[in-house]
């Protein structure tokens, strides 16, 4: 069973013939939805993350026309991806859904663990990562964060038993900036080398379709902060290491309404040596863009929106929560990825596949106009 393909997300798009014509976007690949469906779930220490299951949800979204799926091999000690296989394996066997319509991204950086939380996380490390030659110690850094080509693979390969799948359509590169601070640039952009070479070998291997490197921070700083990504310099290490046909195609980073740094701050140079806000300067790289966090974990509805909000975005007549993200779907991301444990929740946000993503026009009123400077 390969992956996603051309063919089976045009085919999968085609049975939401109902919804608006700009619900789907191609990328010259594959046809993405512009809401994606997520599993992170913070505070996993909390008794819930031993509880919960994601297997619904991820069945509503599939059933109701979203089909990427964004998950981490470290999301809930590796459950998060275990849901995902148990969802997708019931479906596949009863013939609602193809792996050729599916879009399927992870993530590998972070030590994952395992389920449930072993007695010494510690001990952990040392017997998984470094015992195994995974990784040296000091590649390990505070004990939650790992580069190294062995790792790296190791996440790849237990990802994809974990999914029950033979490829993973985008593999991220998890929060690399967590690691500046601790290692100077220099370190830090060589780790991201042998990391892109060991990604070009997995798609020679057919273990990954395309990569990508998702970020919280990094890429949104002002250049001189400690941890500030260069995607310039990202992107020449994807030619350098695969040439003109390499593999690194996406990007993912938060965006929603109260941190639009990737649509309104002009923070990252480009070949004419201007510079640009994140999402335009993805474009001009020729990368497709991922909002994630669209609804910042809840905390964006901590009191209730201004009417301006509804009316510049179209969706006075719904809630707060389908204007965020009606925001975060409109700037320019190929999608924006929420997360969703209630199938309900999941099928209440696909009412935005019947309207219009808000104009250009209405984002830039409500954010102000940004461009290269």
């Amino acid at each position: 069973m390969s992956g996603a393909t051309k063919e089976g997300t045009f085919g999968y798009l085609k049975k939401f013939g109902k919804y608006s014509k700009d619900f789907y976007r191609f990328n010259g690949e594959l046809f993405f939805p512009t809401l994606g469906i997520g599993t992170y779930k913070p505070e996993p220490y909390k008794e819930d993350n031993y509880i919960i299951n994601y297997a619904e949800a991820i069945k509503a979204a599939l059933r109701n026309g979203i089909n990427l799926i964004d998950t981490a091999i470290n999301y809930r000690y590796q459950m998060s991806e275990r849901e995902i296989a148990e969802a997708l394996n019931e479906m596949f066997a009863n013939g609602e859904i193809k792996r050729e319509e599916v879009i399927i991204a992870s993530k590998a950086g972070f030590v994952p663990l395992d389920f449930p939380f072993p007695n010494n996380p510690y001990g952990w490390i040392q017997e998984n990562m470094i015992d195994k030659a995974l990784a040296l110690k000091e590649e390990v850094i505070i004990d939650q964060h790992c580069m190294s080509p062995g790792f790296l693979r190791w996440s790849c390969e237990q990802s994809l038993k974990n999914l029950e799948i033979d490829t993973i359509d985008i593999f991220f590169l998890h929060n690399p900036e967590t690691q500046l601070g601790y290692v100077d640039q220099e370190t830090f952009y060589a780790r991201i080398k042998a990391a892109f070479e060991l990604f070009e070998t997995l798609r020679e291997e057919g273990k990954i379709g395309s990569y990508g490197v998702a970020a919280w921070n990094g890429f949104l700083y002002e250049e001189d902060h400690t941890e500030y990504i260069s995607l310039g310099k990202i992107v020449k290490i994807a030619e350098d290491v695969g040439g003109e046909n390499h593999g690194f195609k996406y990007l993912q980073s938060p965006f929603n309404l109260a941190k639009p740094h990737a649509y309104g701050y002009t923070n990252q140079q480009c070949e004419d040596g201007k510079y640009y806000p994140l999402m335009h300067a993805c474009m001009k790289y020729g990368i497709s863009y991922i909002g994630s966090s669209p609804l910042l974990q809840k905390n964006l509805f901590k009191r209730p929106f201004a009417p301006k909000i509804g009316e510049l975005m179209n969706t006075s007549e719904l809630s707060d929560v389908a204007s965020a993200l009606q925001f975060a779907r409109s700037a320019g991301a190929i999608s924006a990825v929420f997360g969703a444990v209630d199938p309900s929740h999941v099928i209440d946000n696909t009412i935005l596949a019947y309207i219009p993503a808000a104009s250009s026009e209405a984002m830039n009123m409500l954010m102000g106009d940004s461009y290269a400077v």
